[in-house]
């Protein structure tokens, strides 16, 4: 018996390590799935509401997911798209890169970016310089677009199979228990990863609608020369960078201010730069600091520290690289959670001893088992 279940475990390890290989080299598709999961995880439950089949609510919150995502990178790309060519037309920039880029010569002028302008490019041979580049580069653009699309596709199914069966996985896991151990441990980790991701979402949520509707209150009531330009998808911005405490918000808006007096400088309209400096504290002010204090503590957990998480949301993209903003926050919680609830069972502490920091029902402290047992001595003892 003891062979057979010795084969057995190193199966299992040899299974285990493979698998774990395999998610390594797509571990950054995994933490942000785990991580879309946790933050999406409440909304899919609350649509059980309307007696709708798993597999639909699973549906229903990736399109939730993926609709805004896709019509705020569509506009942003429409606008950078608009604004580049608007850029080389106003500083002849073709001319100017044809001197130092060999490919860039052959180049006339850019063509239109409608369906009809690409057309007529395509047909008059204005094209021919971008095709001979693509051709150039072909294996590192394949290589980058190939990663990107898997990545993506791994994520949504990781995140719509995690939605429709979670419950199971955590079944499964709970099977493994000794002692009420890691039942605790595990139901405290799940319950603290949805509170925080989730409360990241929500935070991202209303940052992104407090600066829209600041941005836009902003343009209502200044000149236009000082106006801030794209406020709807400026705001977005400025939620998603929210997900970075400190200094996240501000590699929105401190730009955007550039952006806005830069045009004012060079039209010498140095009077109209007292809304810009308003735009700006303003910004600080309402985008920045007072969500930061109120909402952030607020969305940050039950039981997480909020000086920690920042510095996981800080340190995790330096060490880790982009995957280690989801990655970090994670490892934080499930870290904090061992060393709150499995650590003190291992070590044998008693739940039921109370310190002057934890005080009884009525505000005193409960009497630990010594107290207790001095007690029943002097009750059994009348003399």
């Amino acid at each position: 018996m003891n062979e057979k279940r010795l084969v057995v475990a190193l199966f299992g390890v040899v299974v285990a390590v493979v698998l774990g290989a395999l998610a390594y080299r797509f571990v950054a598709a995994f933490t942000v799935s785990v991580f879309l999961y946790y933050s999406t995880r409440r909304y899919y439950r609350s649509l059980a509401r309307f007696r709708l089949p798993p597999r639909i609510r699973a549906a229903v919150v990736m399109s939730s997911l993926a609709v805004p995502l896709v019509l705020l990178i569509s506009y942003a790309a429409i606008l950078l798209v608009v604004e580049a060519r608007q850029f080389v037309t106003d500083t002849a920039l073709v001319s100017a890169a044809a001197a130092d880029v060999a490919w860039f010569a052959a180049i006339d002028r850019i063509p239109e970016f409608t369906a009809r302008g690409v057309y007529e490019a395509y047909r008059s041979g204005d094209l021919e310089p971008f095709v001979e580049f693509a051709t150039a580069n072909a294996a590192f653009l394949t290589t980058v677009v190939s990663e990107f699309v898997l990545n993506l596709f791994i994520v949504v199914i990781a995140t719509y199979y995690l939605l429709v069966d979670g419950d199971r996985i955590n079944a499964w896991l709970l099977r493994f228990d000794d002692d009420a151990i890691v039942r605790e441990y595990l139901e405290a980790v799940d319950d603290e990863l949805e509170s925080v991701l989730f409360g990241n979402l929500l935070n991202v949520v209303a940052i992104s609608l407090i600066a829209i509707g600041t941005f836009s209150a902003y343009n209502a009531v200044v000149p236009a020369a000082v106006r801030v330009p794209y406020p709807a998808l400026a705001g977005a911005l400025t939620g998603i960078a929210s997900l970075v405490p400190v200094v996240g918000m501000k590699v929105v808006y401190v730009p955007l201010t550039v952006a806005t007096a830069l045009p004012v400088v060079l039209a010498g309209s140095i009077p109209q730069l007292g809304y810009v400096v308003g735009f700006f504290l303003v910004a600080v002010v309402v985008v920045d600091t007072i969500p930061d204090l109120v909402l952030r503590p607020l969305l940050s957990g039950d039981e997480t520290h909020v000086g920690l998480l920042m510095l996981a949301y800080t340190i995790g993209p330096v060490v880790l690289g982009f995957y280690g903003l989801f990655f970090a926050p994670i490892a934080l919680v499930v870290g904090l959670t061992f060393a709150n609830t499995a650590l003190p069972r291992l070590l044998g502490v008693d739940d039921r001893q109370r310190t002057f920091s934890d005080p009884g029902p009525e505000g005193t402290v409960e009497p630990t088992p010594a107290d207790g047992d001095r007690a029943e001595e002097t009750t059994a003892d009348p003399g």
